[in-house]
Order: C-alpha cells, then sequence, then structure tokens
C-alpha cells in the first residue's frame, strides 16, 4: 500500500480550511505537575459535531466524483461518524444515510437527524448496522464512508497534526486517543513527515486494545473483548489503512482502564472546565496512569481530546464512578446495635471526620445479623484517598466492623 504523502495532508487542510474549525491548545496545570513538563489539550472536542470526525468525513466526501455524489452517500456509526458525516454531506448538498443501532443514545439519533442525515435504526451492534449500510450501498449505489479505514479519511484527520505543530512549534510528545486509527495515523504521518523527533503515542481503552495484538502479528487482528465505557474508540479490528501508517512509523501503544477514563473526564470536567467523552479522554488517562519515564515523555507535551458528545445520564453515571476511584465517594456497610442511638453514633464518629453522609439505608433482614443487630448502608463524599482511609480508620478505631463496597 502507497503511504499517504505530505502534499496529501496540505490538501485536505486547504479543503477544510473554509468549513472547520480551527481548536484550540488548552494549558493545563495539573497535568503539567503530573508530567514534569508543560501539557497542552487539543480541544477537538470543540470541533464542529463535537469531535475530530468532521475532518475526514468532509474530505472524503468533498472529493467524490460528481456521478456518486448525485447517488448520496450512506455510513454505519453509533455516535460521532454519524454526525459528522450528516454534517459534511449537508455541508457539501449531497444527501446522507445513517445507519445507527437501536440502542444508539437519544441525543446522538437527534444530532445527527439534526445536521440533515435520514437515519435508520438497524441492529443491536454497530456491525449490524454495517451490514444493514453496506446492502443500503449495493442496492442504490450510495458511497460508503468508512470512519477511518479510507486514504481520504485519514489524510483529513491529519490535519490535527497539521495545528498541532502550528500551534506549539516545539511540541515533543502527542498522545492520541485510538480506535479504529484513522487520528493516530494521520496524527502521526504530519508528525513524521514534518516534525520526525516528536514522540506519538496512541491510547487504547485496555477492554478493547486491538493494536497491540494487531502490530505484533503484523497485520489488523481483532481484540479479543469488547467492553469498555469508551465507545468512541471500542472498535474491534484496526483499519487496514491506518495499520499500514501505524505499521512503518512505529508509534508506541499504551493502555488505560476503565477507572484511569473516569478518573480523566472528572479531570477535564473539573480543572479544564471541558466536557469530553470517555474515548475523549483517553490521553489524559494515560497522563494520569502512567509515570512520565513509563511514557518516556518529551515535553512539551499535546494530549488531543478527540471527542466531546456524550449523554447526559452516561455523563452523570461516569462522573459518580470518576469520583469514587478517586477516592471521592466511599461506600460501606456497618453492623450496629438496634437500639435507641444505635445510629446517633454512628453518625456522630463519621461527623467528626468531616465525611459528608450522601444517604443511609437500614437493613435488618440480613441472615447473618443477630436480632439486635442493624445493618446500615452508607455513601460518604470525601476529600480524598487519605480522608477516605482516615474515616475507615476512625470506624475501626470506634469499635465497628466495616465492609467496604465496591
Amino acid at each position: 500500500m502507497d503511504l499517504i504523502g505530505l502534499e496529501r495532508v496540505e490538501s485536505a487542510a486547504a479543503l477544510l480550511a473554509p468549513v472547520i474549525r480551527r481548536t484550540p491548545v488548552v494549558a493545563s496545570r495539573v497535568l503539567s505537575e503530573r508530567a514534569g513538563a508543560d501539557v497542552w489539550l487539543k480541544c477537538e472536542n470543540l470541533q464542529r459535531t463535537g469531535s475530530f470526525k468532521p475532518r475526514g468525513a468532509y474530505n472524503r466526501i468533498a472529493n467524490l466524483p460528481s456521478a456518486d455524489r448525485a447517488r448520496g452517500v450512506v455510513a454505519a456509526s453509533a455516535g460521532n461518524h454519524a454526525q459528522g458525516v450528516a454534517w459534511a454531506a449537508a455541508t457539501l448538498g449531497i444527501e446522507s444515510t445513517v445507519f445507527m443501532p437501536i440502542g444508539a443514545s437519544l441525543p446522538k439519533l437527534a444530532a445527527t437527524k439534526a445536521y440533515g442525515a435520514q437515519v435508520r435504526q438497524v441492529g443491536e451492534t454497530i456491525d449490524e448496522s454495517l451490514d444493514a449500510a453496506l446492502d443500503f450501498a449495493a442496492r442504490t449505489g450510495a458511497t460508503l464512508i468508512h470512519p477511518f479505514d479510507h486514504p481520504d479519511i485519514v489524510a483529513g484527520q491529519a490535519t490535527v497534526g497539521l495545528e498541532i505543530l502550528e500551534q506549539l512549534p516545539r511540541v515533543g510528545t502527542v498522545l492520541v486517543p485510538t480506535g479504529g486509527g484513522g487520528l493516530l495515523a494521520g496524527i502521526t504521518i504530519a508528525l513524521h513527515r514534518l516534525a520526525p523527533e516528536v514522540r506519538v503515542i496512541g491510547v487504547q481503552a485496555a477492554e478493547a486494545a486491538a493494536w497491540p495484538d494487531s502490530l505484533a502479528a503484523g497485520k489488523p487482528v481483532r481484540a479479543e473483548r469488547m467492553s469498555t465505557m469508551a465507545d468512541g474508540i471500542a472498535v474491534g479490528l484496526p483499519g487496514e489503512v491506518p495499520f499500514a501508517h501505524v505499521a512503518a512509523y512505529a508509534p508506541r501503544i499504551v493502555t488505560v482502564d476503565e477507572e484511569s477514563l473516569s478518573e480523566a473526564l472528572l479531570l477535564c470536567l473539573e480543572r479544564a472546565k471541558l466536557i469530553v467523552e470517555p474515548a475523549g479522554a483517553a490521553a489524559v488517562a494515560a497522563l494520569m496512569s502512567y509515570a512520565p519515564t513509563e511514557l518516556d515523555l518529551r515535553g512539551p507535551v499535546c494530549a488531543v481530546l478527540s471527542g466531546g458528545n456524550i449523554d447526559p445520564l452516561l455523563l452523570t453515571r461516569i462522573v459518580n464512578h470518576g469520583l469514587s476511584a478517586a477516592g471521592r465517594y466511599l461506600a460501606l456497610r456497618v453492623t450496629i446495635s438496634d437500639r435507641p442511638g444505635g445510629l446517633s453514633r454512628l453518625l456522630t464518629v463519621i461527623g467528626e471526620t468531616g465525611a459528608s453522609v450522601v444517604d443511609v439505608v437500614h437493613s435488618r433482614t440480613g441472615t447473618w445479623l443477630a436480632v439486635d443487630e442493624v445493618e446500615v448502608a452508607l455513601t460518604l463524599e470525601t476529600r480524598g484517598p487519605a480522608h477516605r482511609n482516615a474515616v475507615l480508620g476512625a470506624l475501626t478505631d470506634a469499635g465497628y466492623t466495616v465492609r467496604v463496597q465496591d
């Protein structure tokens, strides 16, 4: 496979310049302190449609011959790619049809429709939606717009790399959320051609990581498991086009766990005032979960926030998960005497530690309880791991038997 040259990336940049936002880079003091180098966030969550996807989608559709444009385009996606294709097609005056799984989130469905696509919900998984999209393309002549496996898609995503070099000329390391590989391949192409000394690190969710095994095998290999909150990078099989470029330029690949993803999302929300989806926070999660020496960081560092499209209900759950992972929530069960004053004494001990009680639930039905005992389930708000441990220590010192709940 011929590798994409710089001229193709620059052509995509010229094509996109009138329609795509030049997203900002924002300094992060808290991440800079962790990394021991200046850390900047490339805010593709502030891009049109809320992710980097319109870059590749617009470049791909705009380069279609007029006869193909007349037949329209079709895509399969549960979220960001759907919105990118819908927006790009509408901007170019082309009809688009997007197949989405039945369980796709309502905000993403509404947004895709609002951008002008004809949305059809088919199947329980994205693979079933893709089958339906392929059948539609075969029947109608519409062009399938793949989310990552096409040179025009990769060249479009590569414009993120060009912007990073223009905004941070001295950048030493760039961390990139990685699913099918279009964004990682594109940024790697741009940096390899213009600044080969820059270190590129792709970041995958550990529970949906196809790239390590694929690179070891020398070809795309399907991931053994797919179970992550980071649905935007939950891609089971890397694309052939991205794989060829990643294999050629050899950026490093690291993985992050679910706790790191939720903590990273929470950090972006609290400290950077940025709403980021779990996949979009993967690069931040790597900076939070690896030591700078483990990543071999060279400063300044740029972490790409690849998207910010998240269902508010999911955001609520992930924020709670992140608070718990960061030691800010403590759920526990304590057995106390079922006599007047028993609960009051327990709450007094907790109050003296400075923890706040979020909720309290009594249970008298457990078979392990004596007749004169009651189990109390509490959720407490704490100030971090040290305070959490202090609360547990105070309860133990007061003679309580405590069971911590995950």
